[in-house]
């Protein structure tokens, strides 16, 4: 299934990585699974870098480049995913969120932060994964974060999370979009 986000399409020759190429061409060289994240502290941001972790080889094999986006700056981002074992992934720095709103990202409603499902799963996921609840924040604590795979200039297929506590699936979306 494409995604037809215009925007989001005619942004990917302008959004550059901390290696210096464009998503646009990136997408030509191998299909790109583009994960924007929560801000730094955030304990879903955490758990999605361990999860990508535990799969990236798979990832890698099957011809599928990663890249983050994040509100940091580039260098506390090459910090924070060399923290992670994810050192080497190209990554854009984008404080200002403008690529989020590229990508129709948005600001999350209290609910989506603060519902009793989304507590529950923080306390969970900080209890059993280990993750810092008292991080120092790095970015909006209020943006959304999103999924996408990109392939050949297009939006192939996205996860918008619903609530900060939603745990994509990863290897369905790109296995999804490979076949």
């Amino acid at each position: 299934m494409t995604v037809m986000n215009k925007e989001a399409i005619d942004s990917l020759k302008n959004i550059i990585t901390n290696e210096g190429q464009d998503l646009h061409t990136m997408t030509y060289d191998s299909p790109v699974l583009l994960v924007f994240l929560r801000q730094f502290g955030c304990v879903f941001c955490q758990q999605a870098l361990k999860d990508l972790v535990e799969i990236r080889e798979n990832i890698t094999a099957k011809g599928v480049k990663l890249c983050f986006v994040h509100m940091a700056s580039k260098e506390e981002g090459d910090e924070y995913f060399k923290k992670f074992g994810l050192d080497g992934v190209p990554h854009i720095s984008d404080p200002q969120c403008i690529h989020y709103a590229q990508f129709g990202l948005v600001k999350a409603k209290f609910s989506q932060l603060f519902g009793l499902q989304v507590w529950l799963k923080t306390f969970e996921t900080a209890l059993k994964e280990k993750n810092n609840i008292f991080a120092r924040q790095i970015g909006d604590g209020f943006q959304m974060p999103g999924v996408f795979f990109l392939k050949n200039g297009l939006i192939e297929d996205q996860y918008v999370h619903d609530r900060a506590s939603d745990r994509p699936d990863y290897n369905n979306l790109i296995d999804c979009c490979l076949t």
